[in-house]
């Protein structure tokens, strides 16, 4: 089997179509965790991936390229906090926020705290979606370790988590604001009429026609004048002809339809 036949068993496997992916880049990781694994043949390592559950989640926690952390990039959570949220307040104290592709629950739970400078926790609600389920898991524990909130501002840290030795777990007055489930950026439907959606250090791995798709569909997801916050390894190239306008760095406007 080569690396296509390959793409083919992932996606009737998992759904995930490694096609969307930057083929070097992610070909290099799999064959990494392949031979890791004691397999030389891509034949040999789906058939295993088909039974042993252990190796499948691996398998799909290693795709997924989970690297999260509270706070990342503190810069640009200081301007959504100043600066983004103000204006979209203005319009409503009911806002719709959706955290794609939100790993093990860092960000949207960063989004409940920020945004709780503004509105109490009960009117807060986070839509937080993840295509790998065991990211979700560790998300809704809501349990991290030390070096995950190195960049959190410390009142932050003493006022929603409680800590045990080394250990973090998030407070559930902010879980309960957090409403996490499994989705697929590249087949799934999107949430609709969003205020604000939050996309960070994702599409980064994604072909350019992959990315065509995901910026018309968080187009179609936002609401007239909605925000979307990418991440600070990545910039919308000619952003106008998805009608998403720069507002501030890593910050894009909704101006219209397409």
């Amino acid at each position: 089997m080569d690396y296509e036949g390959f793409k083919t068993e992932i996606y009737k496997l998992t759904g995930i179509n490694l096609s969307y992916y930057k083929e070097k880049q992610m070909k290099r990781r799999i064959d990494s965790l392949i031979r890791k694994n004691g397999y030389d043949q891509y034949s040999d390592y789906v058939k295993v991936l088909r039974t042993d559950k252990e190796l499948y989640n691996e398998f799909i926690n290693y795709l997924t390229i989970n690297v999260s952390e509270f706070y990342r990039n503190p810069e640009q959570w200081e301007v959504l906090k100043n600066t983004v949220l103000p204006g979209l307040l203005e319009e409503s104290k009911k806002l719709k926020i959706w955290s794609s592709a939100c790993s093990t629950g860092d960000e949207p739970y960063t989004l409940v705290m920020v945004l709780n400078h503004y509105l109490p926790l009960k009117d807060i609600k986070i839509i937080a979606t993840d295509i790998d389920k065991e990211a979700i898991r560790k998300a809704e524990a809501g349990v991290y370790s030390e070096k995950s909130l190195e960049k959190l501002p410390k009142p932050y840290i003493e006022k929603y988590f409680t800590k045990e030795g080394s250990i973090y777990t998030i407070t559930d007055e902010v879980k309960k604001q957090v409403e996490f489930s499994q989705h697929n950026l590249l087949k799934d439907p999107y949430p609709q009429n969003c205020d604000m959606i939050v996309c960070r250090n994702v599409l980064i791995y994604f072909t350019e026609e992959a990315k065509v798709n995901v910026y018309t569909n968080f187009n179609r997801a936002l609401r007239k004048d909605g925000i979307l916050f990418i991440g600070s390894t990545e910039q919308i190239i000619m952003s106008n002809r998805y009608m998403l306008n720069p507002l501030r760095t890593f910050f894009y406007k909704k101006e219209g339809d397409i």
